[in-house]
């Protein structure tokens, strides 16, 4: 190599920011909520051969995603027909879309000089699509067609302009057409951005020195992942777990995976998995693969900075026509419930030899919500979004509370200011779900969540996938599983609800009518019994434990009268904090 270690440390750190601009770009003039506020989205920088080199903090789901769809750009039309100013799209769930046709991703190649030197590429949860659905996906569909607007790969603007013929027939073809097409003008912008970037590279240290880091950063990562791998004992690890159902029958469905792990090697055979299903819950190709990567980073070193090179070790084993590799036309609307399924597996799978950097189970599940319908003063609205719930507890901590999925990555949970300012919704509660004795152990599982939503218009339908109602998450050495995710519908002037299920599609709701949106308790790890008496007594002073539950679950008898003037203390502490003056 020509260019100096300190150079190609310079440049990764330049490509990397410029892959952050690219996603403050996006969530900054972005229409959808989903993306500017849950930020339900991914950006990145890719090598002219469609390696990704450089990411932004995003869904990891999305980021594994790029790489796939600048190829199927590249593949489809050949170097030679792309031009400076093009900007492609593509949501194909069975090539380089990956997941489902709300998630857009857009690919611009990147020139300079005449030469391609690589491709800007984000992608991003678009609210609407079309399709059969307000939101464009829905439990209930049984093909592709009937999930939105397919975009196989297409030129969306031509050498800087809109092709507007295609512009016209997305517009012709979603049901909040300003939201669709400014989202789609907020992915261009930030693909400007990641190419303002790679060209200021260019600009300062030249085509070749850009070429030659590149190559390096991969060549490190590649060397970075084998000595991780290096760590763990070589051999052959398995399970298997049960899928709740497929939207449209009860029907529970097996999926399992064989890890084999060699110091070069780490397969991953999912052979003997349920094949494709009826109902919208299957996956594909592409989100398989990103699944295996995502649990595979996690496992050996989750803080090396990612690119293509660090996955060189992983193989992928599946036979196609699977729930992860579904083929067209098969329905993908909720591919989420079983693309999760993918990592998770590998996750119990390892989790005896790498318990120092995984906890147990977690809800696992995006908890896709949907509320649409028409109001009176905003028009017709779709509230789209996911939930968090509680992860599983490690070897040595309790599990978090109240966090996203990890499929979902950097993603955050809709505010309720914006809930109740865009929507017509009152949030009733949104609380932690301390179900018990759910998760219990030496650690206890984090919890869940409960978000209650009340209408407040004439008429409105709700969408709902939560996985992990029927099987909850796993624990371990003695510790408990955790509690389920659920959807419940308490009618207006009713106490009890007439609905607790794990998926609904389109439910109608009436004025005054609540939906409660419930998210499941992580597992518990190690025995109950050998919980230290101190944890437990702050979960009774947080009031997530009662003292009936304390001697029954943890064999830990607290006197009612010494906890009373304890928290009579931990009251008067708070209310002097409160009372004290503001320093000027």
């Amino acid at each position: 190599m020509r260019t100096d270690p300190f150079t190609v440390e310079i440049i990764g750190e330049m490509l990397r920011a410029s892959a952050e601009e690219m996603f403050v770009t996006l969530g900054r003039t972005a229409q959808s909520p989903i993306i500017y506020e849950v930020l339900d989205m991914a950006c990145g920088l890719v090598t002219a051969q469609g390696e990704l080199i450089a990411e932004a903090a995003g869904v990891p789901g999305f980021i594994g995603c790029l790489s796939f769809a600048a190829k199927d750009i590249s593949e489809k039309f050949g170097p030679a027909a792309l031009r400076p100013g093009d900007v492609f799209a593509t949501n194909d769930p069975y090539r380089g879309g990956g997941t489902h046709l709300s998630d857009v991703v857009l690919v611009a190649p990147i020139f300079f000089r005449g030469d391609l030197v690589g491709f800007a590429v984000e992608k991003a949860h678009w609210t609407e699509v079309g399709g059969m659905a307000a939101g464009s996906w829905t439990t209930d569909s049984r093909e592709i067609y009937q999930e939105g607007l397919q975009l196989p790969g297409v030129r969306i603007m031509e050498e800087g302009r809109p092709v507007q013929d295609l512009i016209d027939l997305l517009r012709a073809n979603v049901r909040l057409p300003d939201m669709t097409l400014g989202d789609f003008r907020a992915g261009v912008a930030a693909l400007r951005a990641g190419e303002r970037g790679m060209l200021s590279i260019c600009e300062k240290y030249g085509l070749e020195a850009l070429r030659e880091a590149m190559a390096s950063m991969l060549d490190r990562a590649e060397q970075a992942a084998l000595a991780r791998l290096a760590e763990f004992p070589p051999g052959e690890y398995a399970a298997e777990m049960w899928i709740d159902d497929d939207g449209l029958s009860d029907e529970a469905l097996r999926v399992c995976v064989k890890v084999t792990i060699t110091p070069q090697r780490f397969a991953a055979d999912f052979t003997g998995s349920a094949p494709q299903t009826v109902g919208p819950i299957n996956t594909t190709w592409p989100g398989l693969q990103v699944g295996v990567r995502e649990i595979f980073k996690e496992a050996t070193d989750p803080e090396f900075p990612n690119n293509e090179g660090y996955f060189r070790p992983v193989e992928v084993i599946c036979p196609e026509g699977t729930l992860f590799t579904a083929l067209r036309p098969a329905p993908v609307s909720t591919y989420w419930e079983t693309g999760a399924y993918a990592s998770d597996l590998i996750w119990m799978a390892l989790f005896p030899i790498a318990k120092v950097r995984l906890p147990v189970g977690h809800h696992l599940s995006v908890c896709g919500t949907i509320v649409s319908g028409v109001d009176e003063q905003r028009g017709q609205f779709v509230l789209v979004e996911p939930q968090a719930g509680g992860w599983g507890a490690k070897a040595d901590r309790d599990g978090q509370n109240g966090m996203v999925p990890a499929g979902d990555g950097e993603t955050t949970i809709m505010p309720v200011e914006v809930c109740e300012t865009r929507y017509p919704i009152l949030v009733e509660q949104f609380t932690l779900n301390t179900v018990q004795p759910a998760g219990v152990g030496r650690f206890r599982g984090g919890f869940g969540l409960v978000r209650e939503y009340r209408v407040l218009c004439e008429q409105a339908e709700l969408t709902a996938t939560f996985g992990r109602f029927k099987f909850p998450p796993w624990g371990a050495e003695g510790g408990a599983d955790g509690s389920p995710n659920a959807v419940e519908v308490i009618p207006h002037g009713a106490s009890e609800p007439v609905v607790r299920r794990g998926k609904l599609a389109r439910y109608r709701l009436g004025r005054g009518d609540r939906a409660r949106l419930i998210t499941g308790t992580g597992g518990g790890y190690g025995e109950p019994f050998e919980r230290d008496p101190a944890r437990v007594r702050d979960d009774v002073r947080d009031e997530t434990l009662t003292l009936a539950q304390a001697a029954k679950i943890y064999g830990v008898v607290i006197d009612p009268a010494t906890l009373a003037v304890e928290l009579q203390a931990t009251q008067g502490l708070r209310q002097g904090a409160r009372r004290r003056p503001v320093e000027p």
